[in-house]
């Protein structure tokens, strides 16, 4: 058997432990800034200093409002302030 006969299965079993770590991986930082709170709410982080923790029902109002918000934020455009 040649090294390389040998060498291959390895380097073949690293390959498929990579691929599914970066798979992981990426999958995880799609929800990087979400967490389910200890008593059932979503917190949302990098927002601010603190989170913003909603209950599912309450996320599913404000997302619903979303359109009226965004018509809103236009409208007043000139009196809002913006912070990085």
């Amino acid at each position: 058997m040649t090294a390389t006969k040998r060498i291959l299965p390895d380097l073949q079993a690293q390959f498929a432990a990579l691929q599914a770590e970066n798979e992981a991986l990426k999958a995880e930082s799609v929800f990087r800034n979400l967490k389910v709170s200890s008593k059932g709410g979503v917190s949302v982080y990098g927002l601010g200093k603190f989170p913003v923790t909603l209950y599912k029902s309450q996320w599913d109002k404000l997302l619903g409002m979303a359109p009226d918000i965004q018509e809103f934020l236009k409208v007043n455009e000139s009196k809002l302030a913006v912070k990085s």
